[in-house]
C-alpha cells in the first residue's frame, strides 16, 4: 500500500526544488546579462571559443535551454551566424552537466551547508534593497539553497519509498532501453528542463532506487533528457527566419546524434556501467552525474569538426525561401524579453540603425535642395516613414520589457531611450522640412549663391562627423567621446552664427536676393537643431 503522506511530501520537495531552480536561473540570468552579451559578442570563427562561451554562459545561468534560446534569438537578429551558434550550443550541453554535478554533491556534507544558504540568501535580499546586485545575489543564493533543500527532502522521502518493494520494483524492472529513452524524452519535453529530470533521477539513485535497475538502464533516461531538452529551442524558433529554425534544427540534430550513438554503444556493451562508472565511483548519484558529463564532453569532441555538416543538413531541411527580407526592427527579437538588459542592448542597436537612417535622410534632403531635385522626395519620405514605423515598434518593445521586474539600471535605460528616440525621430522630421524648402525654392525659381550652398554642405559634413561619434558613443560609452561630441555641437553653433552673418553681408551687397532669406535662415536653423538633437542623444547614452 502506497503511503500518500510520503507522496505529498515528495511533491512538496519537488516543488521547492523547481522554485529554487527557477529563482536561481532567472536571477543569475538577470545578474549576468551584461557578461552574457560580452561572451556572445566574442564568439568567433574558432569553434573552441564558441564551445567555451557555451559552457561559460550555461554555467552562469544554470540552464542550457536559456543559453540556446538566447543563441536562437541572436541568430534571428543576425548577430551570430550558424557556425558560431552551433559551437555555442555544443558548449551549452557541457555547461548543463555542472548542475548535475552540484546535485550529486548531496551525498556529501556540502548539502547541509547549501541548505543553510536559503536563510543567508533571504537575509541578503531583505537587507540590501538599496544595492540591486547584492539583493539579486542574495536571491540567487536562496534559490541555490532551495534546490538542495528540495533535493534533500525528496531523497529523504524516496528513502521511505525505497522500503516499499512494490515501488522499488516498479522503477527497477523497467529495463527496456527504448522505453527508458522515451521516458527521458517525454518527461523532459513536458517540464522543459533536462536539469530537473536529471536531478530527480539522481535523487532516486541516492535513495537506493536505480531507474532501470543496476546496469546501463538509467543511462538511457539521461540520453532521453538530452533529446527532450531540444523542445525549448524548437518552440523558440517558431515565427523566426530560416536561420533561426536552422539553429534549432542543429541543436536537435546534435543532441539526437549523440544520444543515438551512445545508445548503440550501451546496447552493444551491456557491462558498460559495471566496468566504468559503476567500478570507479561507489555512490550511484555520482555515477550518473559522471556519465552525464562524460557523454556530453565526448559528443562535443566527436562532432565539433563536423559543424559545417550539421549546417548543411539543417539548410537542406530548412531551405531558403524567395522572400523579401524584413528590414524593420531586425534587432527586436521577443526571445530576449525575459532578459531585460540584453533586450535593451538590442533596443540600443535598433536605435543606432534608425539614427543612421535619420541622418541619411537629412543628407539626401540637403543634397536635393542644393540640386533643386524634387524627384528625391519619395525616397526621403520612405526613409522617414520607416524611421517612424520602427520608432513605434521600439516603444512597443520597451513597454514589453517594462512588464518584467526591472533593476534600477534597466529602468533608467528605458527612460533615457525614450528621450533618445524622440530626438532621432525629430532629426528625420527636420529632413522633411528641408524637402519643403526645396519645393518652395523650385516653385518660386529662387537662386542661392554658390558660397551659401557650400557653407550648408560644410555644416552638414560637420553634422555627419558628429553623428558618427554619437552612434559610436551609444555602443561604447566614454567621457572622452562625450566631450568630443560637445565640442562638435559648439562648433556647429558657431558655424550657424557665421553662416547667417555671411548671408546678411551678401544680402546687403546684393549677391543674394531678399526672397531667399527666410528659406536660407530656416534651413541653417534646422541643421543646427539636428546637431542639438545629436547632443541630447549623446547625453542620454
Amino acid at each position: 500500500m502506497v503511503n500518500f503522506d510520503i507522496i505529498f511530501k515528495l511533491l512538496g520537495g519537488l516543488g521547492a526544488f523547481l522554485i529554487g531552480f527557477k529563482i536561481l536561473s532567472e536571477t543569475i540570468e538577470s545578474l549576468a546579462t551584461n557578461k552574457l552579451k560580452k561572451l556572445f559578442d566574442k564568439s568567433s570563427k574558432n569553434p573552441l571559443v564558441g564551445v567555451g562561451i557555451g559552457i561559460g554562459a550555461t554555467a552562469l545561468m544554470q540552464s542550457s535551454s536559456a543559453t540556446t534560446v538566447i543563441v536562437v534569438g541572436f541568430v534571428n537578429a543576425g548577430l551570430m551566424n550558424l557556425y558560431q551558434a552551433t559551437a555555442v550550443i555544443m558548449g551549452a550541453n557541457i555547461g548543463t552537466t555542472i548542475t548535475a554535478q552540484l546535485v550529486a554533491l548531496q551525498s556529501f556534507d556540502f548539502t547541509t551547508i547549501a541548505i543553510g544558504l536559503t536563510a543567508v540568501g533571504i537575509f541578503f535580499n531583505l537587507l540590501c534593497k538599496k544595492h540591486e546586485k547584492l539583493r539579486l545575489s542574495g536571491y540567487a543564493i536562496a534559490g541555490l539553497g532551495l534546490i538542495f533543500l528540495g533535493v534533500n527532502y525528496m531523497s529523504t522521502q524516496m528513502s521511505f519509498l525505497a522500503t516499499n518493494p512494490d515501488i522499488k520494483n516498479a522503477f527497477e524492472t523497467i529495463n527496456n532501453p527504448f522505453l527508458l529513452l522515451l521516458i527521458g524524452i517525454g518527461v523532459t519535453a513536458l517540464i522543459q528542463s533536462s536539469f530537473a529530470v536529471t536531478s530527480i533521477v539522481l535523487s532516486l539513485a541516492a535513495a537506493g532506487i536505480m531507474v532501470g535497475g543496476i546496469g546501463n538502464g538509467v543511462y538511457y533516461v539521461i540520453l532521453g533528457t538530452n533529446i527532450g531538452t531540444c523542445i525549448t529551442a524548437i518552440l523558440s524558433s517558431i515565427g523566426g527566419g530560416a536561420n533561426t529554425k536552422r539553429a534549432a534544427i542543429i541543436h536537435l540534430l546534435f543532441n539526437v546524434s549523440g544520444s543515438l550513438l551512445f545508445m548503440i554503444v550501451l546496447l552493444l556493451f551491456p557491462d558498460f556501467h559495471s566496468v566504468t562508472f559503476g567500478k570507479w565511483f561507489s555512490n550511484p548519484a555520482t555515477q550518473i552525474a559522471m556519465f552525464h558529463t562524460f557523454f556530453n564532453v565526448i559528443c562535443v569532441l566527436l562532432f565539433l569538426p563536423f559543424i559545417k555538416v550539421f549546417i548543411k543538413v539543417a539548410t537542406l531541411i530548412i531551405p531558403e525561401r524567395n522572400q523579401k527580407k524584413e528590414e524593420l526592427a531586425i534587432y527586436l527579437d521577443e526571445r530576449f524579453l525575459k532578459n531585460p538588459l540584453i533586450a535593451l542592448s538590442q533596443v540600443n542597436k535598433q536605435m543606432i540603425q534608425i539614427g543612421n537612417n535619420s541622418i541619411k535622410s537629412l543628407n539626401y534632403s540637403l543634397n536635393a535642395f542644393i540640386k533643386k531635385d524634387l524627384s528625391s522626395k519619395k525616397e526621403i519620405d520612405d526613409i522617414n516613414k520607416q524611421v517612424q514605423s520602427i520608432n513605434v515598434l521600439i516603444i512597443d518593445y520597451m513597454i514589453k520589457i517594462s512588464s518584467n521586474d526591472l533593476s534600477i539600471k534597466a529602468e533608467k535605460l528605458i527612460s533615457a531611450y525614450h528621450h533618445s528616440l524622440a530626438d532621432i525621430v525629430r532629426i528625420s522630421e527636420l529632413s522633411d522640412n528641408v524637402t519643403k524648402y526645396t519645393q518652395t525654392a523650385v516653385e518660386n525659381s529662387l537662386t542661392f549663391s554658390n558660397t551659401g550652398l557650400q557653407e550648408l554642405q560644410a555644416m552638414m559634413e560637420r553634422i555627419n562627423i558628429m553623428a558618427e561619434k554619437v552612434f559610436n558613443l551609444m555602443e561604447d560609452k566614454s567621457k572622452e567621446k562625450l566631450k568630443s561630441v560637445e565640442l562638435d555641437e559648439q562648433t556647429i553653433d558657431s558655424m550657424r552664427k557665421n553662416i547667417i552673418d555671411e548671408h546678411i553681408k551678401r544680402l546687403n551687397e546684393g549677391t543674394c536676393s531678399p526672397e531667399t532669406n527666410t528659406i536660407f535662415t530656416n534651413l541653417v536653423a534646422n541643421l543646427e537643431r539636428a546637431a542639438d538633437h545629436l547632443n541630447y542623444i549623446a547625453h542620454n547614452s
